[in-house]
């Protein structure tokens, strides 16, 4: 069972890519951030032309999460991060996705940016993981297999970015943002790339100026964490780099995890 994530950044203007994506690695599930478009305007009918099914949580112009799965598709178990009634932006989805080895419970999110840093983003940043590392502690409790992926906009550790220095001042790489991240694990989740690949070195993201994708300037902010039941299941993850140099690429590359 494969599991994906890809910031697609504008589903639209990707969607050439995407399918073509899709169509090469064939993930179970793909899980997409920053599709910025509304409910009415989501592509579905070109992704059930390739066998997926999908659901979406959508906003004009902005923001974003969809889930794609094969076979029955996915079916959802909530939208929207719970704690904050007033919340109106779309970054958070999720769905059970049926798997040979049971369901799985797949949380999907758009993680906010923060920048700039400090004002009100960034305090709506670390208030939103405050809110998501409940609703996680609710999912560890119940004891549910689940795979939370998406854009996490946070660079855990400075092994995880080419230059620590040209990023110290940035939103993702704040303390109070990399601590909220690491309560996460401490939680019980684990980072599934990080855990195969420790000495780091390994981006998900680069930035479409100052030649970053050509000189290899990137970090990673694109996380796949599991539950214990997922962890004991982790047979692969990595990252479709090869996608970010294509023409008319996103500025992510996806990520994905395999499951026994």
């Amino acid at each position: 069972m494969r599991i994906a994530s890809f910031n697609i950044n504008g589903i639209r203007a990707r969607l050439p890519r995407l399918v073509e994506w899709l169509e090469e690695r064939r993930p179970t599930v793909a899980c997409l951030q920053e599709i910025k478009c509304q409910d009415d305007a989501f592509p579905a009918a070109e992704f059930e032309a390739i066998g997926y099914k999908a659901i979406w949580h959508g906003q004009k112009g902005f923001n974003g999460v969809a889930i794609l799965a094969e076979g029955a598709g996915p079916v959802e178990a909530g939208r929207g991060l719970p704690g904050d009634p007033e919340d109106e932006q779309a970054r958070f989805i999720e769905a059970d996705i049926a798997g040979p080895g049971g369901p799985v419970r797949v949380v999907n999110l758009y993680l906010p940016n923060g920048n700039p840093h400090p004002g009100p983003k960034f305090d709506y940043k670390i208030a939103w993981m405050a809110r998501l590392r409940a609703r996680l502690q609710e999912l560890l409790a119940a004891e549910i297999p689940t795979v939370v992926v998406g854009d996490f906009n946070v660079i855990p550790e400075d092994k995880d970015v080419f230059s620590a220095r040209a990023m110290a001042a940035d939103a993702l790489m704040q303390p109070a943002s990399r601590d909220a991240y690491r309560r996460l694990l401490n939680d019980g989740w684990t980072d599934a790339i990080d855990t195969l690949n420790p000495r780091g070195g390994v981006w998900t993201y680069w930035d479409y100026q100052a030649g970053a994708w050509q000189r290899d300037h990137g970090f990673r902010i694109d996380h796949l964490l599991l539950s214990p039941q997922c962890a004991d299941r982790l047979l692969a993850a990595g990252v479709d780099k090869a996608y970010r140099g294509r023409e008319k690429a996103s500025d992510h590359a996806p990520v994905w995890v395999e499951l026994a």
